[in-house]
C-alpha cells in the first residue's frame, strides 16, 4: 500500500526518533507548511524528509517574463527529482509550527517511520512522493549487538568529547531497546551523509547495529591515535524514543 506525502529534501538524514528544528524560508516550502496547517485540527501534519543525493535545491524555473514553471528536479541534468534523492526517507511529524511576520516558519519536527520513495510528482508548487512505509524488523542477535554497540558508543563519545564518560551520560542516558539505540547512534555519530543514509536504509536492526559496531570500532581505533578534539554538539543532540 502506498501513500502520497509532501516531500522536503534536505542535505541531512532524518531518523525515527530524531527531533530536528527547521527554518522554512523558501516559497515552495512555505506553501507546503501552510497547506499542512490549513487542514483539520486533528489531521496529521506530516511530510517526507529525503536526503539529497545529487544536484542541489533550486527554486522553480521561471521563463523570462512568464509564469513559474514546474520544479526543475533539484538541479539534476535530466530534471528528474528521483535522480537527486535517496529512495529511503523518514516521515516527519510537525510538533510545533510558528509563523513569522514575514511569512517564514519555525518548525520542530520528529522523525517517525521510514518509507521508500517510488515516484515523484513535480507538477505542483512542491514535490509530492508516492511512498511506501517500511516495516521495522529486529533480525537475529539484535540484543547482544545492542550491548556491544552501547559499550563502543560510550567509548566513542568519551574519546570524541574529551571528557569523562560519567560527565556525558549515565546508565539511563542510552535506550535499552536495540532499534531505538540503533537510530540514536546513527543520528548522533559524526559520520558522512552517505553512511548515515546507509544506516537508515538497513532492512533490519541487527544489520544496522552490525554496521555501527564496525564503524565505532574503527573510529575508536583512529581516535586513540589522535589528539582529543572536543565535540560538544554530540552530547546535545535532541533525540526522542517516541
Amino acid at each position: 500500500m502506498t501513500e502520497r506525502l509532501p516531500l522536503f529534501p534536505l542535505n541531512t538524514v532524518l531518523f525515527p526518533g530524531l527531533v530536528m528544528p527547521l527554518h522554512i524560508f523558501e516559497e515552495r516550502y512555505r506553501r507546503l507548511v501552510a497547506d499542512l496547517l490549513a487542514g483539520p485540527e486533528d489531521a496529521p501534519r506530516r511530510f517526507g524528509v529525503l536526503a539529497i543525493r545529487d544536484g542541489r535545491e533550486v527554486a522553480p524555473v521561471r521563463e523570462k517574463d512568464g509564469p513559474a514553471g514546474p520544479l526543475d528536479g533539484l538541479g539534476t541534468m535530466t530534471g528528474d527529482p528521483l535522480e537527486a534523492l535517496y529512495k529511503v526517507g523518514c516521515v516527519a511529524d510537525v510538533t510545533t509550527a510558528r509563523r513569522q511576520s514575514d511569512g517564514r516558519y519555525e518548525l520542530l519536527i520528529t522523525g517517525t517511520t521510514r518509507f521508500r520513495l517510488h515516484a515523484v510528482d513535480a507538477t505542483g508548487p512542491y514535490l509530492v512522493g508516492e511512498t511506501e512505509l517500511l516495516p521495522e524488523e529486529s533480525g537475529q542477535g539484535s540484543g547482544a549487538l545492542a550491548a556491544a554497540v552501547e559499550r563502543a558508543f560510550r567509548a566513542y563519545r568519551k574519546r570524541l568529547a574529551g571528557a569523562r564518560e560519567s560527565s556525558l551520560a549515565g546508565d539511563h542516558d542510552l535506550p535499552l531497546d536495540p532499534q531505538v539505540l540503533s537510530y540514536l547512534v546513527a543520528a548522533t555519530a559524526v559520520l558522512p551523509a552517505p553512511v548515515k543514509q546507509e544506516l537508515l536504509a538497513s532492512p533490519q536492526t541487527a544489520q544496522r547495529l552490525t554496521t555501527e559496531l564496525e564503524l565505532l570500532r574503527r573510529e575508536n581505533a583512529l581516535l586513540a591515535w589522535l589528539p582529543s578534539v572536543p565535540a560538544a554538539d554530540l552530547t546535545r543532540q535532541a533525540f526522542s524514543p517516541n
